[in-house]
């Protein structure tokens, strides 16, 4: 069985795209006219998620959370602006992943300097379990879709997990937040193993 043939359930992240589909496709058709490039985009997020990472760092948890929740959309109308030049490719695809990977550790890294000024050794822990489930929820799918099964399953997507991380930041209450990223993202990338596990089982060996 190959990605092609497996039909992966939907997930929020979709629900979220045919959701705000006319918003982005608005929104991408007058940027493409106006000469703005998806890769533009791109970086304007990741700039974006290093700036609220800063300002978190310093203790300015609801300005950098509420960047952070600005240029959120950023990851989805840069695709979508890609598309509609005819753009859209492996290599764009490669570079938004990267991107993402790197405004969410971000994100992660300026929790971990403020709770380094004032929480303990636990906070920064609960931030490391955070960041490692983070990363392995994406790591899962690029692997699998790697050795061509598919992973696009779980409950905390990219999406997900940026709807829980940033009101915690914005609200003052990063902890809970945390807790719910430091479990369930682990969920989610078992989900994944699990996911390709059936796959595997299911293909003829060749």
């Amino acid at each position: 069985m190959t990605q092609s043939d497996q039909q992966d359930p939907k997930t929020f992240t979709d629900f979220l795209r045919r959701l705000f589909k006319g918003i982005l496709d608005s929104i991408a058709a007058f940027l493409n006219k106006l000469g703005i490039r998806p890769n533009m985009v791109t970086a304007a997020g990741l700039i974006g998620n290093l700036i609220a990472a800063i300002l978190i760092a310093y203790g300015k948890l609801t300005w950098g959370g509420l960047i952070a929740m600005l240029v959120g959309p950023l990851d989805a109308l840069d695709g979508t602006m890609a598309r509609m030049r005819n753009e859209s490719g492996r290599y764009g695809a490669f570079v938004d992943s990267v991107t993402d990977r790197y405004s969410e550790i971000a994100l992660y890294g300026g929790l971990l300097v403020y709770f380094n000024k004032t929480g303990t050794w636990q906070d920064a822990l609960l931030v490391f379990f955070a960041a490692v489930g983070s990363i392995m929820v994406s790591y899962t799918r690029a692997r699998a879709e790697a050795l061509n099964y598919s992973a696009k399953i779980g409950l905390l997507t990219r999406a997900e997990r940026y709807i829980v991380l940033i009101p915690g930041i914005i609200f003052g209450f990063p902890h809970i937040s945390l807790w719910i990223l430091a479990l369930m993202t682990h969920v989610t990338a078992l989900q994944r193993f699990w996911y390709v596990r059936k796959q595997a089982k299911e293909t003829p060996p060749h």
